[in-house]
């Protein structure tokens, strides 16, 4: 018997995963560095620029623009298993690759109803579950009522890619058939969740938070949301998501609360997301972590935070130019529990990425964290904008 167990252990150590390729070499593929030395996995990154943030952790490069497919044949030779830092990719010509047994998680069938933003409402809408009312373009709207908002069917990101409209004149200006329309949701919250599904079909779900955007860009995060009787509602959605596409990997799922209390998913992101950044400092297991785990098919780790809450702030390019901002760095690092995380940008520019700040909270009373979160807030933003 203990050969037997022997064979089977050293079965399962050929088997494990050791190199996983991430086609994307951003943020994300960089936040998952301490996580892929943890799990003893080497990260191969496929991505157009030698100064992107991932390129300093990655074991090896393939340098090519994200859907360049001749570079992603490459990077499956080069590791066991491919997964995705961002969505900017062609189905069409990866689905090549999958005839020929390279592993994709999450899979190409997972992706193809999430990366047109129009046809993942109508996938959802399908399912039964809550979105905002939504017109493909060219569409008769009746009623006609302003503001809507105008969305990139592909591609868009941090704001980029969604306009709210006012007029029918702007809407005509602006809008095409690469665009497709949505309601304006007078909502009283914006709210995300990070999911994970393994790949036997084990799902962990993190703490529901509340972010605060600025120009369609995730400002702030407070974790948890204090709204919790919406938090069931909001785990049945994602269960449900996570099943019926059987992910592998982390999903970001955003929603809306309405004034009345519904709950109206936005979008979902099929990869780690920035509203779950707060669980490299405050979760037992980060988002990064966890996407890891799934993809390399080892059992999830515990969501379970380390402090009774915390707060996150992007911090958020507001010039041209480029900068180190050490200063800043250093007067923010002086704030107690404070964590910076620095993404190594070479230039900034309004509204983009260049770090984020997470601070830990232990107020027994969720009252009094939520005035502390929102002063800490206040207080990294006065830091980063004097």
């Amino acid at each position: 018997m203990g050969k037997m167990q022997m064979t089977e252990e050293r079965r399962k150590q050929q088997n494990k995963i050791k190199r996983v390729g991430v086609i994307g070499g951003g943020q994300l593929a960089w936040m998952m560095a301490d996580a892929a030395k943890k799990l003893g996995v080497d990260l191969i990154i496929q991505t157009s620029h030698k100064d992107d943030p991932a390129v300093s952790i990655a074991k090896d490069i393939v340098l090519a623009e994200i859907d360049d497919y001749q570079a992603t044949t490459k990077l499956a030779n080069s590791c066991n298993v491919i997964t995705f830092e961002n969505e900017f990719i062609n189905i069409d010509e990866l689905s090549f690759l999958a005839e020929k047994d390279v592993i994709f998680r999450p899979s190409l069938s997972v992706l193809k109803p999430l990366l047109d933003k129009y046809e993942q409402l109508c996938y959802l809408q399908d399912l039964g579950l809550p979105v905002p009312n939504f017109w493909e373009w060219g569409k008769e709207i009746e009623p006609l009522s302003f503001p809507l908002v105008l969305k990139a069917r592909r591609h868009g990101y941090d704001g980029q890619g969604t306009f709210i409209v006012k007029d029918i004149e702007s809407l005509q200006s602006q809008g095409n058939s690469e665009f497709f329309i949505q309601e304006f949701v007078p909502f009283d919250r914006e709210v995300a969740v990070i999911a994970a599904r393994g790949v036997a079909g084990e799902v962990k779900i993190y703490p529901v938070v509340e972010t605060q955007q600025q120009n369609q860009v995730c400002r702030r995060v407070f974790v948890p949301d204090e709204n919790w009787e919406l938090g069931e509602k909001i785990e049945a959605i994602a269960h449900s998501l996570l099943n019926s596409l059987e992910v592998v990997g982390v999903l970001g799922i955003e929603m809306f609360i309405t004034q009345d209390k519904k709950v109206l998913i936005n979008e979902i992101a099929p990869r780690t997301h920035n509203s779950g950044h707060y669980t490299l400092d405050a979760c037992q297991t980060s988002q990064f972590e966890q996407h890891l785990r799934a993809v390399c098919g080892l059992p999830l780790g515990s969501t379970a935070l380390k402090a009774r809450g915390a707060v996150m702030v992007n911090l958020l390019g507001y010039e041209f130019g480029k900068k180190n901002y050490l200063t800043k760095q250093q007067q923010l690092a002086s704030i107690p529990n404070a964590s910076i995380w620095w993404y190594g940008k070479t230039e900034s520019r309004p509204g983009r990425k260049l770090g984020h700040v997470t601070v830990l909270l232990d107020q027994e009373n969720s009252e009094t964290m939520g005035r502390e979160a929102k002063a800490i807030a206040d207080q990294i933003e006065n830091i980063w904008h004097s």
